[in-house]
Parts: structure tokens; sequence; C-alpha cells
């Protein structure tokens, strides 16, 4: 069973903590390929959380000599001397050049930056950014929603759902006050299914996340 209430990242018991630390692993793998290339390794993490890196082991990051740039509209206050968070839209960062990083992260980000357009634009940043990349995005054809925490729920209209969020709250979204907060919050994540975010990452690699044999997360990572 899958729920917001009794999935927290911060349990280390948790299905949620556990498919983040198997993540961990993989993005570790590139990040010492890169440091052991060039003596450190330099990462945007677009959308992301200072805390997120928390999970890492801490010894690894500091002898990979690794800095993270974090990435958010609203930014976060960062007291870990290896990250530094500005505000930023990850769909248009003109303020950096091209490769002026060494590894590009991205968890469960691009299924809230919009529409087609700035999930195309938020792709292209990704590649432009840094020679190596990993994106992580919910599958839509998984059956179970992870921001709603309810089964089929993305499957249903967009006036279906909203009329679901006037009436409770779902997973980690409140109940809505009015048809307006609805769409908002039901418009707030649009999930990517297999050929759409192969077409946006199409020159990486595809080690999809699975689970009792359906993709449950999409994985791209150019390294």
């Amino acid at each position: 069973m899958f729920d917001a209430e009794i999935q927290p990242f911060n349990d280390p018991a948790s299905k949620a903590s556990r498919f983040r630390l198997a993540r961990t692993r993989r993005i570790a793998e590139v990040i010492e390929t890169i440091a052991a290339e060039h003596g450190r390794c330099r990462i945007i993490d677009l959308g992301g959380e200072p805390n997120y890196w928390r999970l890492f082991d801490r010894r690894m990051l500091e002898r990979c000599k690794v800095s993270i740039t974090s990435v958010n509209i609203q930014g976060f206050v960062s007291d870990d001397p290896l990250i530094s968070s500005i505000e930023g839209d990850a769909c248009a960062l003109p303020g950096f050049a091209a490769d002026s990083f060494d590894f590009v992260h991205s968890n469960s980000v691009i299924e809230h930056v919009g529409d087609w357009a700035r999930m195309c634009a938020f792709a292209g940043e990704v590649r432009r950014l840094a020679p190596r990349y990993y994106v992580q995005t919910p599958n839509w054809d998984f059956p179970y929603e992870p921001h709603f925490c309810s089964w089929f729920f993305h499957w249903r209209s967009e006036q279906s759902r909203a009329k679901a969020m006037l009436r409770r709250r779902h997973g980690y979204e409140k109940k809505a006050a009015d048809m307006g907060e609805a769409m908002a919050t039901v418009q707030s994540a649009r999930l990517l299914n297999k050929a759409q975010f192969r077409y946006l990452f199409a020159d990486a690699a595809f080690p999809d996340e699975r689970i009792a044999g359906l993709t449950k997360s999409l994985i791209a990572i150019r390294s």
C-alpha cells in the first residue's frame, strides 16, 4: 500500500525512502566517475532542495569534491558548505553558459514545470548545462499517482480530478477552497509517459524503475 501518511521520505523503512536510496546509488556512480576524471564534480540540481542531498554518503561527496548549485523558483536557505541555493526558472537559465557544470540532476521536477512547451525548454536546459545528466519523473502509465497518493487518479479527466479536490484532500494536496484552486492543484503535476520522456531525452539511457513488473518511474541518464 502507498500513502502519503505512511510512506514519509524521512522514514528509511518506507517504500518511498527505499526507492530514493536506490536512485542515490546510481547517481553516486556518475559522481564518482566525474571525480575520477576531473578531480571534482560540479552539480546543478534543477528544482531540488538542499535536504535531498542528505540521502547521500557525506564522505563520498566530500571525497569527490562535490559542489552543488540548487535552483528553485523560490530558493532555499542552505547551511551546507557544499550547497549553494539560488532562485531561478529551471526552464530558462541564461546566466549559465553551456557546460557550466559537470552534471545536471533533477528528481521529480519536470512534471511540475508546466505545459509541453515548458517541459521541452526544461529538457533543453538539462542537455545544455552539462555533459552528463540524471532526470527522474513518475510514469503516467503506472496506476498509482504519487502526488495525490491515489490509484488511477491521473487517468481521470481534469474536470473529474478538480471535483475530487473540492471534496477532500488527496495525499500531499489539501482540499481545494474553490474551483480555481482545484484546477491549479490538478495542473501542478502533469505526468509524462515513456514515449514523451524518451523524446525529451533522446540521447540518454533509460534504466527505468520497476515494481511488480510495471515501470513506476522514468529515469534518463546521460553518462
